[in-house]
């Protein structure tokens, strides 16, 4: 089934016993977040909420949550269709009669791929007056207002014509204005950075709904010279829907999306945005952006207003994080040769940690590798990226750590990059939008036996409760963070760290290291490379050397956002009110 709309898949969930329908009336101000997190945990259904406070509009929430949810959405078919790309780009060549012939099935899908060009849109239904009208949620206490949390916004370049469908969260500011968190490093940012150097206005649609496809490729990351309609074509397993009519907008309308709001980004006009509770865990903070002029605001007859609820991960956006990732990465040795393999694990927030296999055929080969990986679109935000040329299993972080370190020598291997740019929403460096990276490369044949336990006592009181993460990794609590507290120095000359390879400063050890996730979120979340990581070291060659145990501060520092935290008022509310029903889910 080709699923066109939320209303449409909405009605397939329910068939296939995957929809909660709540009537009672909710609030669009935390309660309905409070309650998807809720059944988040619980790995629950998606959610109707059919009577929301202040609007006429549904609200559907946790629509992806689930492996079976997603499947559901998409089928097979896009994932069978890229292996078969990858498969038949590293085999054709050279072509002959009976390889082209294996390969015709692609031709035929290619055919239903792209954009079909239609004179009537559903999105043109019907026309509200204000944003007042719709259900868009606040979901955490300290965040600014109210925001659109699947937004679809669509640019064109002004010079070259090319579009870009990127998801940035939109902010309510009035009746007819909106925020716009148009990041500099993504399309949408390059589009409006054109026309802002031209003095002009950037023509601009945020859609929300529509095809399920239309969402998942807002958020792919794909080269720029892809284009994201292409991939939803691709999902959708039809032709987008399009309708061009100059008289309401020179941009292209997708004719399926339930809401259409059609406007511009102006030139040199900022206003504060945020806070915002963000998918890394924490609040991105008030900042200066670009702002969206809604001129007109379209709906379908049918429309069901999509949404989603962010936070620490896991989130239901963990579910799109991993469905991308299995669909796109048959064309990673495509597009980098020497990479075998890649995973971003989204328990970071995604670009805070990597990992990677790629081929070593030549010593230090797989330096070229992660340089290739740091310079591809949005793998370019990696923080932290860790690189094997073992063919194990990515996903199970504890497993390619412990491959990688295995082989990892901590006078060569280790290379940190200052003074770069750094992921919007990662507060660790010095200044928004600025820190550093880290490679770990850990290749070749085994050149140690790590550490197992810990053979000795903390001497000094600042620290206590230390466990051993995995083999050669050891964590440590300790005082909260206080700037020039010399903690790192103090545990080093500590004996308990001796012969581990890394030592981790963290807030709670016993938090740290509950599972995997626990350990990457409240490690790679909260160290920037090159301000955090220290040790004993020699400059070779203008290269750092480390000899001895690597030490990283990966505590809360002062300048960090806060983490996020519930509202109790609501969440006593919501446990009064549903309770009852959500513990039966």
């Amino acid at each position: 089934m080709n699923i066109r709309s939320t209303s449409e898949f909405v009605k397939e969930l329910s068939k296939k016993g995957e929809l909660l329908e709540i009537k009672e009336e909710v609030d669009p101000i935390l309660e309905i977040a409070e309650i998807q997190r809720r059944v988040v945990a619980k790995r629950g259904p998606a959610l109707l909420f059919s009577n929301v406070k202040g609007s006429k509009f549904s609200v559907a929430t946790n629509l992806y949550g689930s492996e079976n949810r997603i499947k559901i959405a998409f089928g097979e078919d896009p994932v069978k269709f890229i292996q078969k790309i990858a498969y038949t780009a590293k085999h054709l060549m050279p072509p002959t009669p009976k390889k082209v012939w294996e390969a015709r099935s692609l031709a035929w899908t290619a055919l239903k791929v792209g954009l079909r060009k239609v004179t009537k849109a559903p999105v043109l239904d019907s026309e509200l007056q204000s944003l007042d009208e719709l259900p868009a949620l606040k979901s955490w206490p300290k965040d600014a207002g109210r925001f659109i949390t699947l937004p679809l916004v669509y640019t064109e370049s002004p010079k070259t014509g090319k579009g870009n469908l990127g998801m940035y969260r939109i902010q309510f500011h009035e009746p007819k204005l909106t925020g716009m968190h148009i990041q500099i490093h993504r399309g949408g940012g390059f589009h409006y950075s054109e026309a802002e150097a031209e003095g002009n206005a950037l023509p601009a649609h945020i859609y929300v709904g529509g095809p399920p496809a239309l969402t998942i490729s807002a958020v792919a990351p794909l080269p720029e010279e892809i284009s994201e309609f292409l991939l939803a074509s691709l999902l959708l397993g039809e032709r987008l829907k399009v309708l061009k009519n100059k008289k309401i907008s020179p941009l292209p309308i997708v004719a399926d999306a339930d809401f259409a709001l059609i406007g511009k980004i102006p030139p040199r006009i900022r206003k504060p945005e945020g806070p915002f509770g963000d998918h890394y865990g924490y609040y991105a903070l008030k900042h200066d952006y670009p702002v969206f002029e809604v001129d007109k605001i379209y709906t379908r007859k049918d429309a069901i207003w999509p949404a989603t609820v962010v936070g620490r991960p896991p989130q239901e956006d963990h579910w799109i994080a991993e469905y991308l990732q299995h669909l796109l990465s048959p064309m990673f040795p495509i597009v980098m040769p020497q990479v075998k393999g890649i995973w971003a694990y989204e328990e970071s927030g995604v670009h805070s940690l990597a990992a990677a296999i790629v081929k070593e055929r030549y010593k230090k080969e797989a330096f070229m590798g992660a340089l290739r990986i740091l310079g591809e679109g949005q793998l370019s935000l990696t923080k932290f990226l860790i690189v094997t040329d073992q063919d194990i299993p990515l996903m199970d972080f504890k497993t390619t750590f412990i491959a990688a370190l295995e082989r990892f020598k901590p006078e060569t291997d280790l290379h940190i990059f200052s003074n770069i740019s750094q992921d919007t929403l990662d507060y660790t460096g010095p200044k928004v939008n600025e820190g550093s990276k880290a490679v770990l490369l850990g290749v070749g044949p085994k050149t140690q036996k790590l550490k197992p336990k810990i053979t000795s006592n903390i001497k000094n009181s600042k620290f206590k409760n230390p466990k051993v993460y995995c083999p050669g990794v050891l964590v440590v609590s300790g005082p909260k963070y206080k700037k020039g507290d010399g903690a790192l120095e103090l545990l080093r000359k500590e004996v308990i760290a001796q012969g581990f390879l890394f030592v981790f400063l963290v807030d709670n050890s016993e938090e740290a290291t509950k599972s995997d996730h626990d350990f990457i979120w409240n490690v790679f979340t909260r160290f920037e490379p090159a301000a955090d990581i220290h040790g004993d070291s020699t400059v070779i060659r203008n290269h750092i050397s480390f000899q001895g145990p690597i030490l990283v501060d990966a505590r809360l520092k002062t300048w960090y956002p806060p983490v996020l935290e519930e509202d109790p008022k609501i969440s006593k509310q919501v446990e009064n009110r549903f309770g009852r029903l959500l513990d039966s889910l």
